[in-house]
């Protein structure tokens, strides 16, 4: 847009799977059920349905323990080509409403609906893609909208089941400050409960600037300064177009004759696996924006989750700790049998186009600091101290 507002939605389903399983069973609707390894104790709840969850019930809960809960929970296990032909469907109508969609994982997305917005009022077309989704598929979803990515995917959050949430930048205190620490996205599991035991509790307690020393006890500076960036507003606004004809991918899969068990085990044979694709993508000279981590457990359960960076790139050690924090976020201890790892939104190191290359991501930090510091002072003393000014953004949804 030309004032640079994007109209972002994220779109995510509500216990996807769940719901998959109750189009092919409608009897299991309104009943308490998890997928998982039908008829055993072994193994862990991949997601359960929310007439479940009122038993404690939740994913990522060893069998045992849900069985104890509610002897009578019903665990269904389906092949993963069922979930996939639903996601198809999703996509595909995502697509009557903008060409800009990012998967997000088999059961969210990302869309720009910045111009239709233009003619139709952010919130009516919010409400038809999540009614048709649920008459048409009986797939429940919430939507958050916002200007950005992160905010979106916060906003989203907010209401389920069928939520529907605006998340305006000047609502974000108001709205998210509130919420446990636990809720922003990309924090890790393994990170929020080392801030809540130095009274970090709520987002409101991370952002406050009383608390910065403390806070970066457990996280560095510059993943400090990401998290507080989005809560600003100041992160990714823009969607990589599904069709564009660089938007290749390559990846690796390995199925294994032992059972992968541990966080350990698992990184170690990503790490083979990254390190296997990632000599493809410098020997093609390539770059990527999204990387991505396939798991299937014992039960052949199967889920993959990716992560689009700012910037595309071909370091390694960028790429691997997108692998590492997918792993962190999705992995809950169970046996793999198959792993993956995946490189999308590839693009020819030599056709990257000037925008994606500029002063701001071709320079470190601190050299980024000192190069606009020197434009700052130099235009100031040419043209006066008043030139340099923060233009006001137009009136729309978000103001």
């Amino acid at each position: 847009m030309k004032n640079g507002v994007h109209i972002i939605f994220h779109i995510d389903f509500n216990a996807f799977f769940c719901a998959v399983a109750e189009i092919y069973n409608p009897a299991l609707r309104n009943t308490a059920f998890a997928i998982g390894r039908e008829n055993s104790n072994y193994g862990v709840i991949s997601t359960c349905s929310y007439e479940a969850r009122k038993y404690g019930i939740h994913s990522g809960m060893p069998l045992a323990i849900a069985f104890k809960k509610l002897k009578t929970l019903n665990v269904i296990s389906l092949p993963y080509d069922y979930y996939l032909k639903y996601h198809y469907k999703f996509i595909e109508l995502l697509k009557e409403y903008s060409n800009l969609i990012e998967i997000g994982s088999i059961d969210e997305a990302y869309i720009d609906v910045t111009e239709l917005a233009k003619t139709r009022h952010p919130l009516v077309i919010a409400k038809e893609i999540q009614t048709r989704l649920l008459t048409n598929y009986h797939l429940p979803c919430s939507i958050g909208i916002a200007t950005t990515l992160f905010l979106a995917k916060m906003a989203s959050d907010l209401q389920k089941p069928l939520g529907l949430t605006v998340l305006r930048n000047k609502d974000v205190k108001k709205m998210l400050y509130p919420k446990s620490v636990k809720d922003i996205f990309g924090i890790g599991k393994k990170t929020y409960p080392k801030l809540e035991e130095i009274g970090i509790l709520t987002i409101g307690d991370f952002l406050n600037p009383d608390n910065k020393n403390k806070v970066l006890e457990i996280l560095s500076i510059e993943r400090y300064n990401e998290v507080v960036d989005k809560f600003n507003a100041h992160s990714r606004n823009t969607i990589l177009p599904l069709h564009k004809e660089d938007n290749l991918s390559i990846s690796t899969m390995s199925t294994y004759d032992r059972r992968i068990v541990g966080e350990e085990e698992a990184l170690y044979e990503l790490s083979v696996l990254t390190k296997d694709i990632y000599k493809r993508l410098k020997k093609e000279k390539y770059l990527t924006k999204t990387v991505t981590i396939t798991l299937r457990n014992i039960d052949f359960n199967t889920i993959t989750r990716s992560k689009t960076l700012t910037n595309y790139t071909d370091d390694y050690n960028e790429i691997f700790n997108v692998v590492s924090d997918l792993l962190e976020d999705n992995y809950h201890n169970e046996a793999l049998r198959l792993l993956g790892v995946g490189f999308n939104n590839l693009i020819n190191k030599n056709l990257i186009v000037e925008e994606e290359y500029n002063l701001f991501n071709a320079l470190n930090k601190s050299e980024k600091e000192e190069v606009i510091n020197d434009i700052m002072v130099n235009f100031k003393e040419k043209y006066g101290n008043k030139a340099l000014y923060y233009a006001r953004e137009k009136k729309t949804l978000f103001d």
